[in-house]
């Protein structure tokens, strides 16, 4: 469960990176797009991945290359979801996307049903429902569009069950296969950030540039452990994946009111309460 702590608060610290650098008028969808060339530098010279030719003579590309597209396009989507749909129903599909790796780990990857863990991953699940900012205005300019909360939704579901099947793949390292990964989603977010900048006539931030490289550092750490922890925890895929999100969730809220002085309503109150109690359930018992 280390792996799992520190990977949430590596993941936290992702979003603080993000909220700051949102608040000095700093382009956050260049910003992230930015911080994949720090992660393949620092997964190169601190990882030292194995990229001999024998090893790439295995490399799993089918399930490389639509996680390469979906690491940096997904942040987009959730910008464009927050625009067109709100923030509430952004942060639903955010988290219950949740319930896409769960399902996964059952019928994918023959994960044994055990009643504890169930009870666990239920009030997991609850928690998320109760963390939900219900009373939220939310300033829609198209009530009726859903697609970006649903590929939202879809695609942070799907980017959990892809990085459980790179762990699964044990003929090439984690470590190769973060390597590639971060070089292919570098590739997807240049082709991105040269379409902004060329086509739609964007301006280059350059403050997106610096704020871009620290995100880098956290996101190289949240992914890396991440996949240790699935490696650690190879038969209890529904630990990793519940865990993670309850996790990011709890001190997500703690460090929303404690640092940027957010509310919580008597409901998110609960729902921090009983993710706490489903860390838990599925954790010791």
């Amino acid at each position: 469960m280390i792996y799992v702590f520190l990977s949430v608060l590596f993941s936290v610290a992702v979003s603080i990176v993000i909220k700051v650098a949102r608040s000095k008028q700093v382009d956050t969808q260049q910003l992230v797009l930015w911080n994949y060339p720090i992660a393949v530098l620092m997964t190169y010279f601190l990882l030292k991945p194995d990229l001999s030719n024998s090893m790439a003579q295995q490399w799993p590309f089918v399930i490389y290359i639509p996680l390469a597209i979906l690491l940096p396009t997904l942040f987009i989507f959730i910008a464009l979801a927050i625009r067109s749909s709100g923030i509430v129903k952004t942060d639903i599909a955010q988290r219950l996307s949740l319930f896409i790796p769960l399902i996964a780990s059952f019928l994918i990857f023959r994960e044994e049903m055990v009643w504890t863990k169930m009870i666990g991953i239920g009030v997991g699940l609850v928690a998320i429902i109760c963390s939900i900012s219900w009373n939220k205005k939310v300033e829609e300019s198209q009530k009726n569009v859903w697609i970006y909360p649903f590929v939202v939704f879809v695609g942070m579901g799907i980017i959990d069950v892809l990085f459980k099947q790179i762990a699964q793949h044990t003929e090439v390292p984690y470590l190769t296969s973060m390597f590639i990964v971060f070089v292919l989603a570098m590739l997807v977010a240049f082709g991105i950030l040269c379409y902004q900048v060329r086509i739609l006539k964007r301006n280059l931030d350059r403050n997106a540039i610096g704020w871009g490289l620290l995100l880098g550092v956290f996101n190289f750490g949240n992914i890396y452990l991440y996949m240790r922890a699935h490696r650690a925890l190879p038969d209890n895929p529904s630990i990793v994946f519940t865990a993670m999100n309850i996790g990011v969730i709890v001190l997500g809220g703690v460090v929303g009111v404690m640092i940027f002085k957010e509310k919580l309503s008597k409901i998110n109150q609960i729902g921090l309460f009983l993710a706490v109690i489903s860390v838990l359930l599925i954790a010791y018992l």
